[in-house]
Order: C-alpha cells, then sequence, then structure tokens
C-alpha cells in the first residue's frame, strides 16, 4: 500500500511517496519543549501510520549525542530552535540534503538552508516592548537601543544566549562588523541591570519596574494573551507596549524553529515525510494556533493571539548567512563587556 502525505492531508501539494513496508517509525531527537507539539505528533502518527520515537534534550546535548553516535546514530530528524543551531549541525555533518518539492514550493528560500540541509518551519520576531507609563519615545529601531536617550533602561538576555547571538549577527549581516560593535556597546551602556533570564523575564522586568525597555520573541507575549502566564496577566500587560522595529528598512529580525534530516538516519523516507508535514497547512496552522508562532507557509492564518500584536514586515536576510556571523557576535559580545 502507497501512501503520499499529501493524500493523508487532504491537500494537493506533490509530496514523496511513503511505502508503509519501508518505515513504521521514526527517531525524532528535538529540543523544542513545548507541551503543545504534542497535537503535531500524534496528528502525523495517526495520518501516517508511523511511530514518532523521541528523543528530547537540549540542543548542544541533542547535538554532542548524534556526533557521538556517528554512522550507528538512529536519529533520522533533528528539530530545534534557532538558526545558528541548525547550521551548527550541518557544518558538523550530522544532516544530510533533502530534495523535496514539498519544501522548496512552500519554504521561502532565505528560510531554509542554501543546500537543503535543514528548513525553517515557524518563527517569531524578535521585537521591542516597552513602558508605555515611563517611555514616551521607544526606539524604532534596534539600532535606537543603543541612543544615549535610553541609558539606565534597557534589559536584555545574556550575551550567551542564541537569540542575542543571532540578533547581532543579523545586525553584522545588514550594518558590517563596525556599526554591530559599535551598536552592542551602546546597548551594554544603556542596560538597567546585568543580562539575566529568558524573554518573559525581559517583559517581567517591565511589570516590576526594573526597566522600562526590553526584547523579546513576540511568542511570550502572545502566549500572555492568549492564556495566563505568571507575572504577565491582563492587569500587568496593561502598560506595556512593543514595536516592530525596522518598518521601512530592514524588516524585524525573525527566529526559526526548524529541523533537518540526520546524516545517518534509518528511516529517511519517513523522515522527509516527516519534514513535509510540517510544511502542511495543518501543522503550519497549529504552530500559530498551539504555541502562537508565526507560519512560514504564505496563506496560512496566524492565531487571534498573534495577529493581535499586529501587521509588520521581516527581515528578509539569509539566515544561513546570519547563523555564520554567530561565533564573531560572541566574540564582538565579549570585547564589549556584555555579559
Amino acid at each position: 500500500m502507497t501512501r503520499t502525505i499529501a493524500a493523508l492531508l487532504g491537500t494537493t501539494i506533490a509530496a514523496s511517496t511513503l511505502t508503509a513496508a519501508q518505515a513504521q517509525e521514526l527517531n525524532l531527537y528535538s529540543s523544542r519543549h513545548y507541551d503543545t507539539d504534542e497535537r503535531l505528533y500524534s496528528d502525523f502518527e495517526e495520518m501516517s501510520g508511523i511511530t514518532i520515537n523521541r528523543i528530547e534534550g537540549n540542543a548542544d546535548e541533542l547535538i554532542a549525542r548524534m556526533q557521538a553516535e556517528g554512522a550507528n546514530s538512529l536519529a533520522d530528524v533533528f528539530l530545534t530552535v534557532d538558526t545558528s543551531r541548525l547550521q551548527r549541525a550541518a557544518d558538523m555533518g550530522l544532516l544530510q540534503a533533502v530534495e523535496s518539492d514539498v519544501l522548496a514550493e512552500r519554504i521561502p528560500a532565505n528560510l531554509r538552508d542554501d543546500d537543503n540541509l535543514w528548513f525553517g518551519f515557524s518563527q517569531r520576531a524578535r521585537i521591542i516592548f516597552y513602558d508605555t507609563a515611563d517611555v514616551e519615545n521607544p526606539p524604532q529601531t534596534y539600532m535606537d537601543l543603543a541612543d544615549d536617550a535610553y541609558e539606565g533602561m534597557v534589559c536584555h538576555r545574556s550575551s550567551t544566549n542564541v537569540y542575542s547571538q543571532t540578533l547581532l549577527a543579523a545586525m553584522i549581516e545588514n550594518h558590517g562588523e563596525e556599526a554591530a560593535r559599535e551598536w552592542a556597546a551602546g546597548v551594554a551602556e544603556n542596560f538597567a541591570r546585568a543580562p539575566q533570564g529568558g524573554d518573559t523575564d525581559q517583559l517581567r522586568g517591565l511589570v516590576s519596574g526594573e526597566c522600562d525597555i526590553s526584547i523579546s520573541n513576540t511568542y511570550y507575549f502572545a502566549r500572555a494573551i492568549r492564556t495566563e502566564v505568571d507575572g504577565l496577566s491582563e492587569e500587568q500587560r496593561a502598560n506595556i507596549g512593543w514595536v516592530f522595529p525596522d518598518q521601512g528598512g530592514n524588516g524585524a529580525h525573525v527566529n526559526l524553529s526548524g529541523g533537518g534530516v540526520a546524516a545517518n538516519a534509518p528511516n529517511r523516507e519517513a523522515a522527509v515525510a516527516f519534514l513535509e508535514y510540517l510544511a502542511s497547512d495543518q501543522a503550519q496552522d497549529y504552530f500559530s494556533a498551539g504555541n502562537d508562532e508565526y507560519p512560514v507557509v504564505a496563506g496560512v492564518p496566524v492565531a487571534e493571539s498573534v495577529q493581535a500584536l499586529g501587521e509588520w514586515e521581516a527581515d528578509d536576510v539569509d539566515l544561513a548567512a546570519v547563523a555564520e556571523n554567530v561565533a564573531l557576535a560572541q566574540q564582538i559580545f565579549n570585547e564589549v563587556g556584555w555579559e
């Protein structure tokens, strides 16, 4: 019996075929930590008849495990957050190229690897949030965050966090190394406190009054709109405003969640089928409805919680090129004293 992912999903996309006899399981190495992803996995299993065996951990641990396992690795798919991690796995030879008409047609070129080693499946904009009671003229660009007018007002994550690294890496790609270095030094001088915590902690810093301006990925705030998040109730969010930076310029910086087929995948066809499923309208809709992310496939609607943030233009910089700048970004952070 031959099954196609297109038929299973009730769509007209021309997916590659997968025979039931060839693969009945898929070994997924994933660092996505969202309970809402259970729906993605269960729907794929129900539609395809393929059982997903999940090995979960942080991205660094999974990359190290795949490297240690070598040719004997059982990994079929590596799924993680942030382009830099995907590119690191690719650079280490842990991913293999995938030639798929479905992925080529549905995933924009700047959201996938040039050699088809990895593909983005959901995205989050990294934007500026501010206390509307204390900030009359919020920054409108990332560069503005380094302005002397915001001295002692900015909260941010540490330099070792991948979101910090890829934002600076994008600044390097868009503005050049020296301008990016000056920006990093200027932002560090404007810190209200030492870099600390996660994205939600940056938003809580606005509520507590520790800072007046912060940067966070959109889905953390959208999640708080959809459901109760400790420290970000409706009342506590009332004075938080937001800016999608660089509109009319480069556009807002985007972080990806994505994946690729492992270099030694024992169930390669099942792995490709799973990636194609993640690019389907059904899965794309669930990335937004279940986890408040933006789809990568054009035309797929976003959840109401995400729509509440408004329209915006994304930076269309090649994220594969951005990933190549991460090491330099960390070097710059170290040199300017961004902890």
